[in-house]
């Protein structure tokens, strides 16, 4: 009797709907019925949008064709818009592949448009890899004025001058009159 040789295959999905109780209960189900692992997973709300990225595992000759027929009709019968893609392989973190560190970035100021792009150029000419970005507007108690709030998780790479990067964000923070503080962040378990 010969060995069967199956092999393992990556997909990303990622969803969008309406929130409602049971969004999460249906993509698992989907992941489940299609005989997929759930990996790795974020979610979200955004406003009143549910959002979620998923990482998954599975075998067999018809998985993508069983996969995109799965959110086809999840996407008709439950109103949310559902993407996927196979990966190259398994994923390999870009902080195991480049030796990054991992940092934490806060910044909070008076809201006004630009503050986001302007950050993440910073840290994108400096190799920055953002791994996960928090951001809100907030009214100031007593005055109103909306106050900007932002949190991001990065991973520097080993090769990039630490102060360089902070002289390059305290510009950028002065230019949009905002605070920002850079600190390393703990080694993920």
């Amino acid at each position: 009797i010969g060995s069967r040789d199956v092999m393992k295959r990556w997909f990303a999905l990622s969803a969008i709907g309406p929130d409602r109780p049971g969004i999460v209960a249906d993509l698992a189900e989907l992941i489940y019925e299609c005989d997929c692992n759930l990996e790795d997973s974020s979610m979200t709300l955004l406003g009143s949008e549910f959002a979620v990225l998923l990482l998954l595992t599975g075998e067999g000759e018809d998985l993508e064709r069983r996969l995109s027929a799965a959110c086809k009709r999840l996407e008709w019968e439950k109103r949310l818009t559902v993407f996927f893609r196979p990966l190259e392989g398994e994923p390999i973190p870009y902080r195991v592949a480049t030796g990054a560190r991992p940092y934490l970035l806060e910044a909070t100021g008076v809201d006004k448009a630009g503050i986001v792009a302007r950050i993440a150029r910073v840290l994108a000419q400096h190799g920055v890899n953002i791994t996960r970005m928090e951001t809100s507007s907030r009214p100031e108690p007593g005055t109103g004025t909306p106050i900007y709030q932002m949190s991001i998780a990065m991973d520097v790479p080993a090769r990039t001058d630490i102060a360089h990067l902070q002289a390059d964000l305290e510009r950028a923070a002065s230019d949009l009159m905002i605070d920002v503080q850079l600190t390393p962040a703990p080694e993920p378990q």
